[in-house]
């Protein structure tokens, strides 16, 4: 018999609550937003007394490396390093093995792996979706796969015991076309490390606040080609700009964003790199870029901001939605507009930081804590409303 026992009405308690994450690479320092945002969820939830097993895949999680990381559960699961199929094959193999292990509540993150929800849910199993971004929106996928991410994205918000959205626009979207309730809980983020060292930026040359900082995967999703174009129209005047990401799969893109750099002056590549090498670089980047086409809500944003660096991001509903002083919006591949913005930049003797009361109010509304909490309360109302069967629920907006 389970150790987890639903209390009262309106209790909220994790008592040996046994959950399961699906969907994600793995951690921990596994690049990617879902990988960051389960990798400090997991571990707010073992410090309210769940239990968490995170199903990792193979390619990204050394063989005979550890089965546990500061209290949550590893589990080492097979998926082949192939473009498209990766996250389709260990989804499936992971909606298997949960329905051998039953867990209290599968947690799937991203409408790829939500494609198996309703296959969790014949099998028996609660199951909560996450959906962190409208990834058929990402211009590397082809007609396929992009109708095949509308359908995982359909059968999470119909078939889910509950539904989780990282912005409310995200999940007003998903009310607004499948008629369900969402819950909008946000990306979180750590508190800001003491920054001292400056370690990687004598590394790679880089002079304190004056190089231009972009984090995030090389993808086309991200448009490093865009920045780096703008970067190139103006007299950068001793300014650099620095990239730090890594790349999923080798592609064109990749190797087009890799060509471009090599040949503008000024530009360097880190790579991908860990938590206390970001916080040297967010804490001495004069402004921070990002100028995806879309996203859900990007944790380097919120990180940079965090440790008081301003930023120019492209005109999304994700960027709009944090409505902070310190943001300055340029149309999506609007890349003269993003070149003046640089410029701008290179001729200020000085530029200003995020004030303290800004930087405090960012911290108090991404929280991890408090996220995992909000979690915690979805999971227990799916769990009320029991599972079993292929019916989804009722249609009901959220207020």
């Amino acid at each position: 018999m389970k150790a987890f026992k639903l209390g009262p009405p309106g209790a909220r308690s994790a008592s040996a609550l046994r959950v399961t994450m699906l969907g994600l690479r793995g951690f921990p320092d596994v690049q990617g937003g879902v990988e960051t945002h389960a990798q400090n969820l997991a571990l707010q939830l073992v410090e309210l007394g769940c239990k968490v097993e995170v199903l990792t895949r193979s390619g990204y999680i050394p063989r005979g490396s550890s089965r546990s990381w500061r209290g949550i559960e590893l589990v080492r699961l097979w998926s082949p390093r192939i473009k498209g199929l990766e996250a389709f094959v260990h989804s499936f193999l992971g909606v298997l093995r949960a329905a051998c292990t039953r867990p209290d509540i599968l947690h799937i993150h991203a409408i790829g792996p939500a494609l198996f929800t309703p296959l969790a849910r014949a099998l028996g199993l609660r199951v909560v979706v996450t959906h962190h971004v409208l990834n058929y929106e990402n211009e590397k996928w082809g007609a396929l796969a992009r109708a095949i991410l509308r359908l995982g994205e359909r059968a999470g918000m119909i078939f889910a015991n509950g539904r989780i959205a990282v912005s409310r626009e995200l999940a007003r979207c998903m009310e607004r076309i499948y008629h369900v309730p969402v819950t909008a809980i946000p990306n979180g983020i750590a508190m800001p490390q003491a920054v001292q060292s400056t370690a990687i930026l004598q590394a790679f040359g880089l002079v304190p606040f004056r190089f231009v900082l972009m984090v995030a995967r090389i993808d086309e999703q991200k448009r490093q080609l865009d920045l780096l174009e703008a970067f190139g129209r103006v007299e950068h005047h001793g300014w650099k700009l620095a990239f730090a990401g890594g790349v999923d799969y080798t592609g064109d893109y990749a190797r087009a964003v890799h060509e471009c750099a090599r040949k503008i002056p000024g530009v360097v590549m880190l790579g991908h790199q860990g938590r206390e090498e970001l916080a040297q670089l967010y804490g001495h980047a004069a402004v921070f870029v990002l100028p995806s086409s879309h996203e859900g809500q990007p944790i380097a944003v919120l990180e940079a901001l965090s440790y008081g660096c301003p930023a120019i991001l492209s005109d999304i509903p994700a960027h709009r939605e944090l409505a902070l002083v310190g943001i300055e919006l340029f149309p999506v591949g609007d890349i003269p507009d993003l070149a003046d913005r640089l410029e701008r930049c290179f001729r200020q003797p000085a530029i200003d930081r995020l004030s303290a009361a800004e930087r405090e109010r960012i911290m108090r509304g991404h929280d991890w804590g408090q996220i995992a909490q909000r979690t915690l309360n979805v999971y227990i109302d799916a769990l009320r409303r029991g599972a079993g069967g292929l019916t989804h629920d009722s249609p009901r907006l959220s207020p």
